[in-house]
């Protein structure tokens, strides 16, 4: 028989998809971070990134359209800023029902014309395609200071792990239809203490901090008691749950004191610690002993 996706794994896919792919002189950075990083012109880098809604995996058609429009460009915004950037040019597609009222329609581009006003997005094209249930996908273009780009590679022994708001209960709460990307703490960060690394958080705690941990070959502990918790979420939740388009970052110990004696009106959480090893071990102190991080993550297959 042959093998399923579902015993490779979204992540196995991912890296099976990478290997081999052509690429030119003009990548910096191709599959394998939030966004891609090309070459632009003289002292900045350009970014690319795209996310794909799905009806019942992402959003449920009862929802709000105006709030599935929004999510639809806001996860590709906290793309860009995990990665220093601003974003800069979208393209939106979007497939759906023949049977479709054309107001449902009308009210998911006024949630995508919202949200890129508020972050200075130019809508620039698209594609429209029928289809039995309802998919949004963006594709996003953004730009980063050369200097400013930061990557999940360069974590490093010693450094401090920190996050950008409360994690867990975003889907039941709707916290993963109304947030806001966390861009302006992102260039906050780039500008006052540079992280070593930033990822955003989508996929789960557990997930997002593995990703940084395995590209920059290291383990990481985290503190239980430290972790915010959304109202009504529990660990697991924040561990597993994902949806939250916070940010997890690094920080070495003196950009860390500095942050701390900052007076800066974002708040930031620090979970835990960047320990040696190549192993990309997780672990997580609770309940007075230290124990193998719990869970996996949000995965597709």
């Amino acid at each position: 028989m042959a093998a399923q996706l579902s015993q490779l794994g979204e992540f196995g896919l991912i890296q099976k998809i990478a290997k081999g792919m052509p690429l030119s002189g003009s990548v910096r950075l191709g599959i394998g971070d939030d966004a891609a990083v090309v070459e632009h012109k003289p002292g900045r880098k350009g970014l690319l990134t795209t996310d794909m809604l799905v009806e019942g995996v992402h959003f449920l058609k009862t929802m709000p359209p105006a709030l599935i429009g929004r999510k639809a460009l806001a996860v590709s915004i906290s793309d860009i800023a995990a990665m220093g950037g601003v974003p800069r040019h979208a393209l939106v597609s979007l497939g759906v029902s023949s049977q479709t009222e054309i107001t449902y329609v009308a009210k998911i581009y006024q949630g995508l014309r919202q949200i890129a006003r508020a972050f200075n997005v130019d809508i620039v094209g698209g594609d429209t395609v029928r289809s039995k249930t309802l998919v949004l996908n963006v594709a996003l273009t953004g730009e980063v200071r050369a200097r400013d780009l930061v990557t999940r590679s360069q974590a490093r022994p010693g450094d401090h792990i920190y996050v950008t708001g409360p994690l867990g209960n975003a889907y039941a709460s709707g916290h993963h239809l109304r947030f806001t990307p966390r861009l302006k703490q992102a260039q906050y960060l780039v500008r006052h203490c540079k992280p070593s690394a930033m990822i955003d958080i989508s996929d789960g705690l557990a997930s997002d901090l593995r990703h940084v941990l395995e590209a920059s070959h290291v383990s990481g502990l985290l503190d239980r008691e430290a972790i915010p918790l959304r109202a009504g979420a529990k660990l697991s939740n924040a561990l597993n749950d994902g949806e939250d388009f916070e940010l997890l970052f690094t920080l070495s110990k003196a950009k860390a004191r500095k942050l701390h004696q900052a007076k800066t009106r974002f708040p930031f959480w620090q979970i835990g610690e960047i320990g040696p090893g190549k192993s990309a071990g997780a672990v997580i102190f609770t309940d007075g002993k230290t124990k193998p991080l719990p869970g996996q993550g949000y995965t597709h297959f």
